[in-house]
C-alpha cells in the first residue's frame, strides 16, 4: 500500500487536534474577545490633541456657527491629560523588578504552604484600587450609551439639526432647512417623530443635560497632592456598582466574571494612564519582556505555580470543559494574565495615537513667511472624537452617505480617522494570541503569550512603516510632553514630533523628575488656590471666596472643597426670602 503523502499527513494531523480543539473553542473565542475589548475600549479612551493638530480655544469654538457649545469646548479641554511615560532604562528595571516579585512570591507560598492569607492580603490590595478602575469604566460606558440616545446632531427630513440644550431646542443648520421649525423633542431621527408631552420633553431635555452636572471636589495637600475630581451622575452610578462589586468580591464570593470586571477596569485604566512615549522604547521593552516571560515559563516553576495560587484580580479567567473521562465537579478554567493584555496593549494605544497624529500631520499647510527666509507651518485645528460617532451614526447612512444636502455646508468635522498602524498591530496582536493558544493546546503546557504577542506586535508595526516608507516619521515620533508656552519660545521648533528631550524611567528618584512632579503640583494648585483673594484696594474678600476661605497658597497645608454644578444662593438672601412678609 502507497505511503500517504506529506501533505495528506500535515492534513490529517490538522484534522485531528481540530478534532480535539473543538470543546474548546467557545473558551478560546471568549479568552481572545476578553483580551481584545481592554485594548479596543482603553486604547480610544486614551486619544488626546496631538502635537500635530492646534489648540481650540474656547472663542473660536463659539464662533463656530453656533452649533458647538460650551460644554463641548469644555471637553475637549478636559480630555487633554497625561500619560506617565517610560524610558529606554525600562527595558531592563522592568523585567528586573517583575522577576524580583515574582521571586519574592514564589518563595512566600512555599514558606506559607497554605496561600489563603496572602490572596487575602493582595485581594485587599488589589480590590481597592480595582474600585477606582472599574468605576473608571463603567462611567466611561455609561457616558458612550447616553450620547448614543442624545447625539448632538441628526438628520431629519434632509435638514441637519444641532440641538440646542439651553433652548431646549433642535434646531435645522444645514440642509433642506426652508420651512424648517425648530424640534421640541430631544430624541434623535425617526424618535423624534414620537408625540410626547411638554412634561415628558422637560423630562427628556433634563435627561440628555444630566451628565453635565458634575460636582467638583478639588484636594490639596502641602508638597504631596494637589487636584481635582469632576463627579456625575455617571461617575456616582460608577462608583457604586464598582463599591459592590469589591464588597462582594471580599466578603462573598469570588466568580470569575467579577475577577474578569476588575481585570478589565485595571487594563482599561493602565492604556490610559502608562505610554513607551516613543516606538523604539516600547520595542526595547517588550523585547526585554519577551526573554523575560520565556525564561520563568520555561526554565522555572514560579509563573505557573504563582498564577495557579494567586487567586486575585491579576489575571483574566474563563471557564472551560473538563478533560476527557475527567469525574471531578471542580470547575476548570483558562488564564490570561493581565500583563499578556496590559504590556502588547500599551504599544498598540501608541500606534492609534500615532495613527491621530499622523492624520493630523498630513492636514498641515506650510505658507512662507513675510520675510520669505522660512516657512510658517499652519497647524488644522484639533476636533475631539468625544461624541461624533453617535453624530454621525444619526446623520448619515450605513454606507456613509449624509442624510442631509451638503452643497451649502462646510466639511464636517472627522468622527474618525485612518487607523492603519493600529489595525495593524491589532492584526499582530490576534495572529499572536492564536498561536499562543495552538501550540498551548496542542503541546498541553502553559505558553509565555510574550513569545507570540511580542514578535506579531512590533513585527506587524515596523514592517507596515517599511511598506508605507514611514519608517524615519515612526523612529522619531515621540510623546513627550511640553508646555505649549515652551515650545512657542522655541525658534527652532519646525518639526513637532523630534528634538523632545529624554524621558526618565518611571522608576527613577532624580531631582529633575522631583521637579517636574512639583511643577505639575503647583500649576494644579492655581487652577483651585486662590493665591491672594484680596480685591486691589478695598482689602476685602472677594465675592466667590468668603473671608473664612481666605489664604495664601504659601501658607496653605490641606485644602478640600466640594463646588455644586449650579449656583448657591447667599445665606443672606436665603434668609431675607423667609423673612419677607407674604403677599395675599
Amino acid at each position: 500500500m502507497e505511503e500517504p503523502s506529506t501533505w495528506a499527513h500535515v492534513l490529517g494531523q490538522a484534522a485531528y487536534h481540530f478534532t480535539q480543539m473543538r470543546p474548546m473553542i467557545p473558551t478560546y473565542a471568549h479568552l481572545l474577545a476578553s483580551a481584545l475589548f481592554p485594548i479596543y475600549a482603553g486604547a480610544h479612551a486614551s486619544l488626546t490633541r496631538p502635537s500635530s493638530a492646534a489648540r481650540r480655544t474656547k472663542q473660536e469654538g463659539r464662533k463656530r456657527e453656533g452649533d458647538q457649545e460650551d460644554e463641548e469646548v469644555d471637553e475637549e479641554e478636559e480630555e487633554e491629560h497625561k500619560m506617565e511615560g517610560l524610558a529606554p532604562t525600562d527595558a531592563i528595571l522592568m523585567p528586573l523588578f517583575a522577576g524580583c516579585a515574582l521571586a519574592g512570591l514564589y518563595f512566600l507560598l512555599k514558606w506559607l504552604k497554605d496561600p489563603h492569607y496572602l490572596n487575602l492580603a493582595l485581594n485587599w490590595y488589589f480590590a481597592i484600587f480595582g474600585v477606582f478602575a472599574v468605576s473608571h469604566l463603567i462611567t466611561d460606558s455609561l457616558d458612550i450609551g447616553h450620547s448614543i440616545l442624545y447625539p448632538r446632531r441628526f438628520a431629519r427630513g434632509g435638514a441637519l439639526y444641532h440641538l440646542d440644550q439651553k433652548q431646549k431646542r433642535a434646531m435645522p443648520v444645514a440642509g433642506d432647512t426652508k420651512d424648517k421649525a425648530p424640534l421640541p423633542s430631544p430624541l434623535p431621527g425617526f424618535l423624534s417623530y414620537i408625540p410626547l408631552s411638554e412634561r415628558f420633553e422637560s423630562m427628556l431635555w433634563a435627561d440628555r443635560g444630566m451628565p453635565g452636572n458634575k460636582w467638583t471636589l478639588r484636594l490639596y495637600v502641602h508638597r504631596l497632592f494637589a487636584g481635582k475630581v469632576l463627579l456625575g451622575p455617571h461617575g456616582m452610578v460608577g462608583a457604586l456598582v464598582s463599591f459592590a462589586a469589591w464588597a462582594y468580591f471580599n466578603f462573598v464570593d469570588k466568580p470569575w466574571y467579577l475577577t474578569n470586571l476588575i481585570g478589565f477596569g485595571f487594563s482599561y485604566a493602565a492604556l490610559q494612564l502608562m505610554s513607551p512615549t516613543t516606538f523604539t522604547t516600547g520595542s526595547l521593552i517588550l523585547s526585554a519582556l519577551f526573554f523575560y516571560d520565556i525564561y520563568f515559563v520555561f526554565f522555572t516553576p514560579m509563573m505557573v505555580t504563582v498564577a495557579k495560587s494567586i487567586d486575585a484580580p491579576i489575571k483574566l479567567v474563563f471557564p472551560r470543559p473538563g478533560a476527557a473521562g475527567s469525574v471531578s465537579d471542580k470547575p476548570q478554567y483558562a488564564m490570561l494574565g493581565l500583563g499578556d493584555v496590559v504590556l502588547p496593549g500599551i504599544m498598540i494605544g501608541l500606534a492609534l495615537r500615532f495613527d491621530l497624529f499622523v492624520f493630523y500631520l498630513r492636514r498641515q499647510t506650510r505658507t512662507q513667511s513675510t520675510d520669505e527666509s522660512s516657512d510658517v507651518v499652519e497647524k488644522p485645528k484639533y476636533f475631539s472624537l468625544a461624541g461624533r460617532w453617535s453624530d454621525h451614526f444619526w446623520s448619515h447612512s450605513f454606507l456613509g452617505r449624509p442624510l442631509w444636502s451638503t452643497h451649502t455646508r462646510k466639511p464636517e468635522p472627522p468622527f474618525t480617522f485612518p487607523k492603519t498602524y493600529f489595525k495593524a498591530s491589532l492584526t499582530g496582536y490576534i495572529l499572536g494570541m492564536l498561536a499562543t493558544l495552538g501550540v498551548m493546546h496542542i503541546w498541553g503546557h502553559a505558553q509565555p503569550a510574550l513569545l507570540y504577542l511580542v514578535p506579531g506586535v512590533l513585527g506587524s508595526l515596523w514592517l507596515t512603516a517599511l511598506v508605507r516608507g514611514e519608517l524615519s516619521l515612526m523612529w522619531n515620533f515621540s510623546e513627550e510632553f511640553e508646555d505649549e508656552d515652551e515650545s512657542k519660545k522655541k525658534a527652532d521648533d519646525k518639526d513637532t514630533q523630534t528634538n523632545a528631550p529624554e524621558r526618565e524611567s518611571i522608576f527613577s528618584l532624580s531631582d529633575k523628575k522631583a521637579q517636574r512632579r512639583e511643577d505639575r503640583m503647583k500649576k494644579a494648585v492655581g487652577k483651585h488656590v486662590i493665591a491672594d483673594p484680596e480685591e486691589e484696594g478695598n482689602g476685602k474678600p472677594t465675592d466667590k471666596v468668603s473671608a473664612v476661605a481666605a489664604h495664601k497658597s504659601k501658607r496653605e497645608v490641606f485644602s478640600f472643597s466640594i463646588e455644586a454644578p449650579w449656583d448657591l444662593k447667599h445665606p443672606r438672601s436665603l434668609m431675607e426670602s423667609r423673612n419677607r412678609p407674604k403677599v395675599d
